[in-house]
């Protein structure tokens, strides 16, 4: 195979070539009018991994013309943040700054940044796989636009399979064949780059084994991705799939699979912070009033990780895993702040219904703001029944408890409260 990895030789070099992205570099999409209009802000590209965060900032800095600085956040320090920012001076605020793995700076690295953003001396280009509004700055937040870039579509991992086969005969003098793709696009997980280094390994044993012409089949694919999966994930793309084992053994009320793939994650180096934010989303997601000391539990855990630092942290997360494992279960509140979103997206702004408004005005108090409020603590039980929906949506239930002992409890207190919510 060639020297040059696949994943790099099919990297393109316009938006025209771009896969993927629509909405932000489709026609008329804001990302696309920006470049056509020359005005580049300040960004966080925020992503799952193989989705085209490195190419599109190659790509707008082609566009604009400005001269092109990276940093990695894994090997780059203040020192060479500071470096950048000099030699980017002599640009005239035609420099774009590149940072991967942004996450990963610490909060005086990231301090570092800001006078120069600020100032315009550097564009900055930031990419990461973790929710920015947890990893970010504020001050460096407020200065960047983020953009979110969304796994492949089926589409999209389509046409890069049409753009390998084409690179692929042409190198080889060979034929290429996708007769089946499913599993091919399955373990690709929306993920380009495991895409074209699954093909690219595919081939590779293909030709190895003299064959001239090359079929993808599903069974196929799986039996030599499954035997070379070391080879496969030589970059790293495994970091999302154990993160991923780990969460669903926790959902799944396994600790001993939990405890594993926390170990796998350990060994690999795996940042303890990353673990522990993990942990403590699922402990609302997944766990919620069915046993609310999960979410204080995994709370200390990521306070105590920073405070521990390695490798003792490893014990408290271990801990806090086995927890979360052996809690029961339920996402009520997720599935609950879902059903409220959907409901206000598809009603819009309804009004607040005149007695629950808040009257600090004589005016406000003769327009009705707040007659016929009744004050809970007035009755008996703390209690009384009252519309606290708009009109257009009174009766609606939004939250439905789940089906554990504390759950079942607060059912029984909403049955004797709310019938018209039929609990």
């Amino acid at each position: 195979m060639s020297s040059i990895p696949l994943a790099e030789e099919l990297r393109p070099s316009s938006l025209d070539e771009y896969i993927g992205q629509k909405h932000l570099v489709g026609k008329n999409a804001v990302l696309r009018k920006s470049l056509e209009s020359g005005l580049i802000p300040s960004m966080i590209l925020w992503g799952p991994p193989g989705v085209g965060k490195t190419t599109l900032a190659n790509i707008i800095a082609n566009s604009v013309n400005h001269q092109f600085f990276t940093l990695s956040a894994v090997n780059s320090g203040v020192k060479d943040v500071r470096n950048v920012i000099n030699s980017a001076r002599n640009f005239a605020g035609n420099a774009i700054l590149f940072i991967d793995e942004i996450h990963r700076f610490s909060k005086s690295q990231q301090d570092s940044l800001l006078a120069a953003v600020e100032k315009g001396i550097v564009k900055l280009i930031g990419a990461t796989t973790e929710n920015p509004s947890f990893e970010v700055i504020s001050p460096l937040l407020s200065r960047c636009q983020v953009y979110i870039l969304k796994p492949l579509s089926e589409e999209d991992l389509k046409l890069m399979t049409e753009k390998a086969k084409i690179l692929l005969e042409k190198r080889f003098g060979i034929k290429v064949v996708f007769k089946e793709t499913a599993a091919l696009f399955r373990i690709s997980g929306g993920d380009g780059r495991k895409l074209y280094n699954a093909i690219e390994l595919f081939v590779s044993q293909e030709i190895s084994s003299g064959n001239r012409t090359v079929i993808f089949t599903d069974e196929k694919v799986k039996k030599i991705i499954q035997e070379n999966l070391s080879v496969y994930d030589k970059h790293g793309e495994m970091h999302h799939d154990i993160a991923s084992a780990f969460i669903k053994s926790l959902r799944g009320s396994d600790p001993n699979g939990a405890v594993y793939w926390l170990a796998r994650m350990v060994e690999a180096g795996e940042d303890p912070k990353f673990i522990a934010r993990r942990m403590l989303i699922l402990a609302s997601e997944d766990i919620g009033n069915a046993n609310p000391n999960a979410i204080l539990l995994a709370n200390t855990c990521f306070d105590a990780v920073n405070k521990i630092g390695w490798p003792e942290s490893r014990i408290i997360l271990s801990q806090t895993a086995i927890y979360l494992a052996n809690s029961p279960k339920s996402n009520s509140a997720y599935r609950a702040i879902n059903k409220a979103q959907e409901i206000v997206k598809k009603t819009g702004d309804l009004p607040v219904p005149l007695h629950l408004r808040n009257a600090p005005t004589k005016l406000m108090d003769n327009l009705g703001y707040g007659k016929d409020y009744k004050y809970a603590h007035d009755f008996e039980g703390n209690f009384t029944n009252q519309e606290f929906l708009p009109d257009e949506i009174k009766g609606t239930k939004i939250y439905d408890p789940g089906n554990n002992p504390r759950e079942n409890e607060t059912r029984k207190s909403l049955q004797r409260k709310w019938k018209k919510y039929g609990y």
